[in-house]
């Protein structure tokens, strides 16, 4: 680098992750050079707004949560306040929901922490020490299943978890599901107690909204932030990353015409898979995880009547391939269209992707099908638009221990970082920090912060 040039500064991936980091690198060293590198045709990763029988439909997530654990706005609303979108947020007309089972749709009991109760009949005993050793981590299944049974997992944890990870209550960490009720736990001696706890240390408002869109789509959001950063770099892989001496090289591109990029930092928002194999060409190992596959089936159906729900949750016991199903137009005040009714049904569990593996008809069809079923109807009519949506590996299931894999990455990275003559190199995304806009924001954020203390440190 020549004397006077600016430090070049480069982020791998362009989803909600790595925009969040470029734009807070702009927003704290404007003196920066910040490319955002992204091997996709468009920015936004999972988050994308298309059109369905002349309107919009999300491809990937929907909405995201409106505060956080502390009281205040969600990085994600706080995000969209700081591009020109305050003014865009809405929130759903109804978040009345409900889980289909036995042949019938039940209300979500109310009061409880991701379908737990916080009491039970009789109640619980207490244990001979805290429910949890500081530290420890297991599944949610492990924690919640000996203490208010298997109905209560299978029927509303289980759909509720599957909602968010597409995962299993036996499997999914509990410091990354629920990581509240994790700390709870460390200093209750029943679950009641740990889960009153964690619900007390909820600092949201009463009557305040849960969620939150952009109105106009999560598009609008994602093209929003890109608009802000100088430098957007698109269709580009990036197949190596190595040290060059106190600079990191980058070799990008198609392996025909590969080209090379140097930086004084990195950010790696990438899934875990990508982001291990660029970690290992730089002589660092990255975190084991895997991903379950999903698919979102949206109808465009002449008026129909559905119940008076956002939508419903459906337990894997129950035998549907469908898991989740959302009423958008009676969740969403502003998506409603005179004449037309829009569904979108969730498909895939961890480890039963096979109805994945069908064709876009069949999987249309099935769909169909099996929402009628769910909501009480003969059939559904035929649909105006229909489109299905592939996201294979799309969300991560933690396994227990899964934060203390990534706390130990971080710190060979804040070491390398640190290192005299060493490149600084932060990770951010979903693998590390949770699913969830939100989550994914403040982990871009975080690892920004990380990396300009490492370059100016």
């Amino acid at each position: 680098m020549t004397e006077g040039a600016r430090r070049r500064v480069v982020v791998i991936g362009g989803g909600i992750a790595g925009l969040a980091a470029a734009h807070r690198l702009r927003e704290r060293a404007p003196h920066l050079d910040v490319i955002l590198i992204d091997q996709s045709d468009r920015p936004g990763g999972k988050l994308r707004t298309v059109e369905l029988a002349g309107g919009p439909v999300e491809r990937g997530a929907e909405s995201f949560l409106s505060g956080d654990p502390a009281g205040g706005p969600s990085a994600a609303v706080r995000l969209a306040e700081q591009v020109g979108l305050g003014d865009a947020i809405v929130h759903p007309a109804t978040s009345k929901a409900a889980v289909a089972a036995g042949g019938t749709l039940h209300d979500l009991p109310p009061g409880t922490l991701m379908g737990i109760p916080v009491d039970t009949d009789p109640p619980e005993p207490p244990a001979a020490a805290p429910l949890l050793r500081p530290g420890e981590d297991v599944t949610v299944g492990a924690l919640v299943r000996p203490r208010r049974g298997d109905l209560v997992v299978d029927r509303f944890v289980e759909p509720l978890l599957g909602g968010v990870y597409a995962g299993r209550a036996d499997h999914l960490s509990l410091r990354m599901a629920l990581p509240a009720l994790a700390d709870a736990a460390e200093r209750a001696d029943t679950l009641t107690g740990a889960v009153r706890a964690a619900l007390a240390a909820r600092r949201s408002t009463p009557g305040a909204p849960v969620f939150s869109a952009v109105r106009g789509g999560m598009s609008r959001l994602v093209d929003a932030v890109a608009a802000t950063l100088p430098d957007v770099r698109l269709g580009l892989p990036v197949r190596d990353l190595r040290r060059d001496g106190s600079r990191w090289r980058l070799t990008i591109g198609s392996t025909h015409s590969p080209s090379a990029l140097e930086a004084d930092a990195v950010i790696l928002a990438v899934p875990a898979t990508p982001a291990a194999r660029l970690l290992s060409t730089a002589g660092l190992r990255g975190v084991p995880l895997d991903y379950a596959s999903v698919g979102l089936v949206a109808l465009a159906l002449p008026a129909t009547k559905l119940p008076e729900l956002s939508g419903l949750l459906v337990p894997a016991t129950e035998g549907f391939a469908v898991k989740a199903v959302t009423f958008f137009d009676q969740k969403w005040s502003h998506l409603r269209r005179s004449g037309l009714t829009i569904v979108r049904a969730s498909v895939g569990r961890a480890g039963d992707e096979a109805q994945l593996q069908r064709t876009d008809a069949d999987l249309l069809g099935l769909v169909r099908d099996e929402v009628a079923r769910l909501i009480g109807a003969d059939r559904l009519p035929d649909p105006v638009d229909a489109a299905v949506f592939r996201w294979g590996g799309a969300l991560p299931q933690y396994a227990p221990h899964h934060r203390d894999r990534v706390g130990q990455l971080r710190a060979e990275l804040t070491a390398h970082s640190t290192a005299p003559g060493h490149p600084p190199l932060t990770v951010a995304g979903a693998a590390y920090d949770g699913v969830g806009i939100p989550a994914c924001v403040t982990s871009g954020r975080t690892a920004a912060d990380a990396l300009l203390e490492a370059l100016e440190g």
